[in-house]
């Protein structure tokens, strides 16, 4: 299976997600053979680590707009995520 579908790392977010969903489905089903269980799990789990990695890159380009005293844009400041 793992050798004909791309590397997770070439996905997109959206890429990345759907096929991960589409592994949550399976998995939540039971109707998988073990082998293949652990095989898309497996795979699931690097396309989760991929989405992670493109969620945290989006969030360090969000930035927030300060304002001055008097309510005038001031300038921008890294987005305070925790």
């Amino acid at each position: 299976m793992a050798d004909t579908l791309p590397n997770p790392e070439t996905l997109t977010f959206e890429q990345a997600l759907s096929e991960l969903e589409t592994i949550v489905q399976k998995l939540e089903r039971g109707d998988v053979p073990l082998e293949e269980s652990i095989t898309i799990y497996e795979r699931g789990d690097a396309l989760k680590k991929r989405c992670d990695a493109l969620l945290k890159q989006a969030e360090a380009k969000v930035e927030k707009i300060t304002l001055s005293a008097d309510g005038a844009p001031a300038g921008t400041e890294p987005l305070d995520v925790e």
